[in-house]
Order: structure tokens, then sequence, then C-alpha cells
């Protein structure tokens, strides 16, 4: 199911997301996410997260579609020119793969290949006016596709709580303008930047998801502090899972705040995603204490 069918009926949409195994067996992978995001709307299957080399996004979509999970194929520009991300694209349209994230994608020198030459042919908003022309029946060179065109709901990522709201206001504008459909946010940390954020993001009447992180530990947020552009972890968070170890290092200090964050700004959005990072047996408990 295209999640805007569910965007347009005023549903809230959950999603979650999975990184592919750095190989290629997808059996335990596959087997958690039925057991513990079988209730959601849709899981994301991420690219070479952090230019980490990982099975392919696509391969892991269908054998969640296979498993029963509706996928969203995650595409980064980074590995592919436009010849390839337009082929993937249409190998998405024929395995039934109905729902797509556009990124550009972090730096190959970021990651466990760092010799590795980054394409960037295109960038998130360039693919999502490429989808926009296969949707139309033609490619990015003008000839036309055999028979009928593919159609994809069509996703974008934004980051609501960056130094810049009005860079991001206008890099919003530009994806909705190139075709997006909905938007899945960075991280959120600080509910008060993200509501600001949202007064005016609302002008561009996109469906916008909350991203959350579950946070592990405090390492955890030290990196992201330092690492992560447009993510914040407040130094009163931080002294929160600092106060009670075991009961962070068990997980649940972490399922506490991602609730409570969820509660703090779920009025102002029309869905969530859940960034769990491994703790995908976590997302039921956060759910629930979020009320949803």
């Amino acid at each position: 199911m295209k999640l805007s069918e569910k965007f347009t009926r005023g549903e809230l949409v959950v999603t979650t997301e999975v990184g592919p195994p750095k190989g290629f067996h997808v059996e335990e992978m596959v087997a958690e996410a039925k057991e513990y995001l079988s209730n959601i709307t849709a899981v994301n299957v991420t690219d070479n997260q952090s230019s980490v080399m990982r099975l392919g996004s696509l391969a892991t979509c269908v054998a969640l579609k296979n498993a029963g999970l509706n996928p969203i194929y995650q595409l980064t520009c980074r590995d592919r020119n436009r010849m390839a991300l337009e082929s993937d694209l249409l190998s998405a349209a024929m395995f039934g793969i109905e729902n797509i994230l556009c990124l550009t994608g972090d730096h190959t020198k970021l990651g466990d290949h760092p010799q590795a030459k980054p394409v960037f042919d295109l960038d998130s908003v360039s693919l999502l006016y490429a989808v926009g022309q296969l949707e139309k029946g033609v490619d990015l060179g003008g000839n036309e596709l055999v028979g009928e065109p593919p159609k994809f709901c069509k996703g974008a990522v934004v980051s609501p709580c960056s130094d810049s709201i009005d860079a991001q206001l206008a890099k919003m504008e530009r994806k909705v303008m190139a075709g997006a459909q909905y938007f899945q946010t960075q991280a959120v940390f600080e509910p008060e930047k993200f509501i600001a954020f949202m007064d005016k993001a609302k002008q561009f009447g996109v469906p916008v998801q909350l991203g959350v992180i579950i946070p592990k530990s405090v390492g955890m947020c030290r990196y992201l502090n330092a690492n992560v552009a447009g993510v914040h972890v407040p130094d009163a968070l931080i002294d929160e899972l600092k106060a009670d170890k075991e009961k962070t290092k068990a997980g649940i200090t972490g399922v506490e705040i991602t609730a409570r964050l969820i509660k703090e700004c779920l009025p102002y959005c029309q869905g969530v995603h859940i960034m769990a990072q491994g703790w995908e047996s976590k997302v039921p408990d956060i759910l629930k204490l979020a009320g949803i």
C-alpha cells in the first residue's frame, strides 16, 4: 500500500527502518521484522547507510515484501549515476515496491570504503524529478518507456532542528516542487524546535513524519552531537541516561525518552518514523507507551 493513501485518509503513518546485513543471509533480519514490525505501516530499508557497504536495499525490500511487510525503498545518489538509479527504480516497480525515499547520501569518505569514488550524478531533488519523469513514461534522456509507466509514493527528508530553519524550509520547498509527497525528518530531540519548524512547514501542505532515534547510551548521544548535522541531544536527556545506568543499559530509559518525544510532537505532524538502529524489539513498547 502506498503511504500517500493513508495520509490522504488522515490516518497516522508509523514507520521504522532496518539495515540490511553485511552479507546475504536475511533470515534473522526478516524474522525479527515479522515479529516486531508487522503492525506498523511500512519499513524503510536503508541504502548502504553511513556509506557502509551492505546487502542492497532493493533485494532486502523484496525479501520483506515476500514476508508480508510493506517496504520503503531508500535510494541514495552517492553510489549510482542517473542510468543506474532509473534502472533500479524500474526494477523496484517490477517487484511491486510502491514506496520510495530519495536521499543524496553520505560521502564515501565517512564509511568503510573511504577510497571509493562517490558519484552524486544527481542529488535528492533531481532524483525526485527523475522519478516523476519515469512516472510520465520517459527517462532523463527523453526516451519513452515501454508499457505502463511506474507509480510510486515519493518521500524525502528534512532536518527541522537544524541551526538554519530558513535553509531547511527552502530545501523542503524545492523537494515538494520536484514531487515529494511526504517527508521523514532527521532525528528530533528538541520538541520546541520541531514544533516551531512545523508551524512554518505546514504552508507546503505535505505530510511530515516525526523522526526519532532511540537513545541507547550517553556515548551514542555524544556521537550524534559531534557528528550528525541537524541533530542535538540536550544535556537534560543525557543526564537522564546517566541517572540509572542499569535502566539505560536495559533500554528502558531510551524507550521512555522516545515515547515522550513522540507524545509531545505528535499533535503537530502526520506520522512517526522510528530509527531503532538494531533495537527493533523496542518499537512495540515505544508505541504502546506513546499511546499509539
